[in-house]
C-alpha cells in the first residue's frame, strides 16, 4: 500500500508534515511513516505543534506524536531517547502513570498520554 501524502504543510524552520487522512494505531503509524521515508510527527516547538494541529483540526480527530513514556512512569521522551525540550500537555496530564505510554494531540493542540492501540490520524514528518 502506497502512502499518499495528499496533505502537506511546512512548519517554520522547514520541517515538513504530511498526512493521508487515514487513521492507524501508534505502531502502524510509525511503520507507515518509515515506509514513506519519514517518521511519526514529533513537535519540537510551537510552530511544529501548530503544523500538526492544522491536520488534527482539519480531520477532526486526534493524532499520535513521536513521544513515548520512558522506563520511569510519567517521564516522557522523544523516540530517540532524548528528553522533551518542548511540551504542550493538557492540564493535569500526563496522568497515566505507566499505563498510557503513547501521546496523542487533542483538537486544541494540547497533549494527553494514551494507550497505543487507538486509531488516530497518521501524521508524518520529513
Amino acid at each position: 500500500a502506497v502512502f499518499h501524502l495528499q496533505h502537506v504543510i511546512t512548519a517554520a524552520g522547514g520541517k515538513i508534515f504530511a498526512t493521508s487522512g487515514k487513521r492507524a494505531d501508534f505502531q502502524t503509524t510509525r511503520k507507515t511513516c518509515k515506509k514513506a521515508g519519514g517518521s511519526i510527527a514529533t513537535p519540537r516547538n510551537a510552530s511544529e505543534n501548530d503544523a500538526i494541529l492544522h491536520f488534527v483540526k482539519r480531520f477532526g480527530t486526534y493524532a499520535y506524536l513521536g513521544i513515548r513514556e520512558s522506563l520511569i512512569p510519567t517521564k516522557f521522551q522523544f523516540l530517540d531517547g532524548t528528553p522533551l525540550s518542548y511540551t504542550r500537555w493538557h492540564s493535569r496530564e500526563p496522568a497515566g502513570r505507566g499505563e498510557e505510554e503513547c501521546v496523542e494531540m487533542y483538537t486544541d493542540g494540547t497533549w494527553n498520554d494514551r494507550k497505543c492501540y487507538k486509531n488516530h490520524l497518521i501524521v508524518c514528518q520529513f
